[in-house]
């Protein structure tokens, strides 16, 4: 029988150089989608999984995205007494249980696969989740609730899967396949970041994992791989074989949050879910695509 999975490691010592300068003083993590930010949005995923600890691997500047979750006396006393009930309810999302997230640092940038690898002693013996908070997902069941339900079934090791473009496939850690039952696949191999020509499938690993702590092992010898890092591909490759692997095709709609064009599209897709938004959103879109001039001569009269 597997062990419940309690733990999660979510890796945020990025410096967010793609979004600057709006990084330059404020973690990445804590740019909100609508009005909340993506730390909390993986928090609340992780948290509907039944994970209950939590690791941020950070970096410096990056002690915004604990205080996110600490209780703000001041604050709710202020509301308390200017009677806004609503807006205390809504803060009470971001607390968590005392003593249930831990920090260490990742000193320097050596890739995903050291910074998994710096959470080792709060890891230990425990099977673990890794939840990316660029990679935003919008389903009904959210996609790491998915990957438990799928790691309680099977044991072993579970990461989210999606079919990228062919020509796309050296950005990405690519599978290598066996069964395929068209949501679940085995996983036999992993690539990271393979050509198009050498790729053995068109599946990419995203932003969420379950994996077993044996790969802390593996971490741990620092071997380099693509771009000169640590790679966590290449080291849960080493466990294929070993124990089970397998890819879920998730259900839902993943955004890139670590890249503009993926971070405003998160912005309208979470706004339209928003009963209270959707309306407005959907009237202010048509006004933007219908009058393609339209920005253009609103500029003009605020320059004027």
């Amino acid at each position: 029988m597997s062990k419940p999975l309690r733990k999660a490691v979510l890796p945020v010592a990025g410096l967010g150089t793609r979004f600057l300068p709006a990084t330059k003083a404020t973690a990445k993590e804590m740019l909100p989608v609508v009005d909340k930010p993506l730390i909390q949005y993986a928090i609340e995923e992780a948290r509907a999984a039944g994970i209950e600890q939590f690791c941020m691997v950070t970096g410096r500047g990056k002690t915004a995205l604990v205080e996110h979750f600490d209780v703000a006396f001041e604050l709710e006393a202020t509301l308390r007494e200017r009677g806004k009930t609503a807006e205390l309810e809504v803060l009470r999302d971001t607390q968590v249980e005392p003593g249930s997230i831990v920090t260490v640092r990742q000193q320097v940038p050596l890739g995903l696969g050291h910074a998994i690898w710096c959470a080792r002693a709060f890891i230990g013996n425990d099977p673990f989740a890794i939840l990316l908070p660029d990679d935003l997902v919008l389903a009904d069941k959210p996609c790491l609730s998915q990957l438990a339900d799928v790691y309680r079934d099977t044991g072993g090791n579970v990461v989210a899967v999606t079919e990228v473009p062919r020509e796309q496939t050296n950005r990405y850690g690519i599978l290598r396949t066996g069964k395929d039952d068209g949501r679940r696949v085995e996983i036999l191999g992993l690539v990271e970041k393979p050509a198009s020509k050498d790729a053995p499938s068109n599946l990419s690993i995203i932003g969420r994992y379950v994996l077993m702590p044996e790969v802390i092992t593996y971490l741990g010898r620092m071997e380099r791989g693509a771009g000169g890092e640590v790679q966590l591909t290449d080291g849960m490759a080493r466990l294929i074989g070993k124990q089970p692997f397998h890819g879920l095709r998730y259900e839902g709609q993943r955004f890139d949050c670590g890249d503009k064009i993926g971070f405003l599209e998160a912005q309208i897709a979470y706004a339209l879910k928003r009963p209270e938004m959707a309306d407005a959103v959907r009237a202010f879109l048509t006004r933007y695509t219908d009058q393609p001039d339209f920005v253009v001569s609103a500029i003009s009269r605020e320059a004027v």
